[in-house]
């Protein structure tokens, strides 16, 4: 399903995460960015990685990366937390799943609604009773 404006910022906002690699440690790190020391192994490239949670963050990273001649590579991944799958479920929109259940569940209260008054008038009742005796035979 298509994803709306408010989808993306969503995810934008509260899923997605850039993952920074470098090969050396910057001079300094933009508030709001975690540092992560990558084991050594051998092929791999990159020995730090850094986790930005805003977009702003990681751009002033990348900004500060560019003025150093710095080698980087980046990555956008979802968050590691319990309500991303609600926030973000895997090829579903949030705003028609929320639309979908608002428009259940207003007509689930009229027709709700719509049998209390049935079951109230006393003359449907007695309609009602006199088919049900009709049936039984």
């Amino acid at each position: 399903m298509q994803l709306t404006r408010f989808d993306r910022w969503l995810r934008e906002k509260f899923v997605y995460e850039m993952h920074i690699q470098t090969l050396r440690y910057p001079e300094e790190i933009p508030h709001g960015i975690e540092a992560v020391e990558l084991p050594d192994s051998p092929g791999k490239r990159y020995k730090h990685l850094f986790i930005a949670k805003s977009s702003k963050a990681a751009d002033e990273l990348i900004l500060m990366l560019k003025e150093n001649s710095q080698m980087y590579a980046t990555q956008i991944v979802d968050r590691d937390a319990w309500f991303v799958p609600f926030i973000a479920p895997k090829e579903k929109s949030v705003t028609w799943w929320i639309i979908s259940v608002i428009l259940i569940s207003i007509s689930i209260f009229f027709v709700l609604l719509y049998i209390k008054g049935l079951i109230q008038d006393p003359e449907f009742r007695q309609e009602f009773m006199e088919a049900i005796e009709i049936m039984k035979g």
